[in-house]
């Protein structure tokens, strides 16, 4: 059996973007990100998987149990919607620190979504992608995926750079509620 999944970005998606987040007490949701996430997964199906740059490891900012503690606490705040991460992959590399064999896994490179969908058995062709970011829609258009940008976050800066790369996205969400509420309706043939 194949699944549908939303692949999601992290920091300026589903919480605050702080800069390199290293600290599990500074995660902040944004509004209705948990209620909708819960719709999404055990209402509809999907399953939910965060595919995000952590290049602040490879900074020396942030750590590897960093970043799992931060996305430990995107989860146990997610649990007073009754809803959860299916999992988490991040790429810790960046082109300034890193080799460019070991960067491949940077979006807009689409190989944490590749493997996230061997991983979970996800047929593309009826996934999403959710970001605030230009690499995370370029990312979904070298998939074929549908591709929402919200506007929080690097949201509205990103929108300017897109346009200007003539790569627009499926639909521009105002908040992350907005690009659930698409996700839904398109894929209930809604629109």
């Amino acid at each position: 059996m194949t699944n549908h999944a939303v692949f999601l970005d992290r920091d300026g998606t589903l919480n605050e973007d702080l800069g390199y987040l290293g600290d599990p007490a500074k995660v902040k949701l944004y509004p209705d990100v948990g209620e909708a996430l819960a719709q999404l997964k055990n209402v509809m199906g999907f399953k939910l998987i965060v595919v995000s740059n952590q290049s602040g490891i490879a900074r020396g900012l942030i750590t590897k149990d960093d970043v799992e503690l931060v996305n430990e606490q995107v989860n146990k705040l997610l649990s007073n919607d009754n809803v959860s991460i299916d999992r988490f992959y991040y790429c810790s590399y960046h082109p300034d620190y890193s080799t460019e064999e070991e960067c491949k896994c940077r979006k807009p490179s689409p190989e944490m979504v590749l493997k996230a969908a061997r991983d979970f058995n996800v047929d593309l062709s009826k996934s999403y992608i959710i970001g605030d970011s230009n690499v995370d829609i370029e990312c979904g258009m070298n998939l074929n995926l549908k591709t929402i940008l919200v506007k929080t976050g690097q949201g509205r800066e990103s929108l300017s750079i897109l346009q200007k790369r003539y790569k627009l996205p499926t639909f521009v969400a105002n908040n992350f509620l907005d690009a659930c509420n698409f996700i839904q309706d398109d894929f209930n043939g809604e629109n």
